[in-house]
């Protein structure tokens, strides 16, 4: 004698399982996809609190420059939280498994947090910290510079195959930190526009750039805790606070203006090896 309430549990488990079966492995999430979709949330949220911190209380002219400093820093702690989580998924990924739509989340993510959130915070810049009019609108150009150079850049990733190891360009994380820090440093204008745009060139640019694995990983990480911890600072007005968020933004820019003079001459220096080789390779053949 079959009990009914036995038999519809066993029907309904077989019938989960049987869909389970049939569900396509490309919608089937990871642990690292999950990852990734806690970057593109990141940097959602950080253009969420550009605006509602920031630029809406420009535009109703309010004063608070408390909570536009408190906006302004969460937003970029939230940049930093996607580059935490962009770092964490690529090495879950290789420990584990990714799905077969893993590359597509990423690049995904990595445009509206890496791409969208910079550029949009470059944007809302221009509207509050820029009086002239036509200021204002070269800084929109400037943004929508620093969003296309992302959307290359990640395009040009899903295409080229560089060796092992190497970035070509500038890596969209470390871009769209280098051009919010510029941002923080409150330089010139003119001083300001240039660098966003030298950061844009760069990551569209041929130079290569070591992938963070193993303890530059862990540098990399150290150095974005480190960073969380002086906008921290800065938000709650801490003493000195402000003198460290520039110290730090002026080490992220330098850092960002000497890595490619590195590459650049560890370029030069093995076309120049080479080319030795090649020349004594042809005056030992013409013996």
């Amino acid at each position: 004698m079959i009990d009914p309430e036995t038999q519809a549990g066993w029907v309904a488990d077989a019938e989960a399982e049987a869909d389970e079966e049939e569900m396509p492995l490309s919608l089937r999430l990871s642990i690292a996809d999950a990852l990734t979709l806690g970057n593109a949330t990141c940097g959602f949220m950080a253009v969420y609190f550009t605006t509602t911190g920031i630029l809406i209380p420009h535009l109703t002219g309010s004063n608070e420059t408390g909570m536009a400093r408190n906006s302004a820093a969460t937003a970029v702690i939230l940049m930093l939280a996607a580059a935490i989580f962009d770092l964490f998924d690529g090495i879950v990924a290789r420990k584990l498994r990714s799905s077969p739509m893993g590359a597509e989340l990423d690049n995904l993510s990595d445009l509206i947090s890496f791409g969208l959130a910079p550029a949009y915070f470059v944007l809302v810049y221009g509207m509050v910290a820029v009086p002239d009019d036509a200021q204002q609108k070269v800084s929109a150009v400037a943004a929508v510079v620093v969003l296309l150079a992302v959307v290359l850049r990640l395009a040009r990733f899903s295409c080229v195959t560089m060796k092992d190891g190497m970035f070509q360009g500038m890596p969209s994380p470390f871009g769209a930190l280098t051009v919010v820090s510029i941002v923080l440093l409150e330089l010139p204008f003119v001083p300001t526009l240039l660098a966003i745009i030298g950061v844009a060139w760069l990551m569209v640019s041929r130079v290569e750039y070591p992938k963070p694995r193993g303890i530059l990983a862990v540098a990399m990480l150290s150095w974005i805790v480190g960073a969380m911890g002086l906008l921290a600072a800065w938000a709650f007005d801490a003493p000195g606070g402000q003198l460290l968020l520039q110290t730090g933004c002026a080490l992220q820019v330098v850092l960002g203006a000497v890595i490619p003079l590195f590459a650049t001459a560890r370029r030069v220096n093995t076309f120049r090896d080479n080319r030795r080789e090649n020349r004594e390779a042809r005056a030992a053949q013409a013996r």
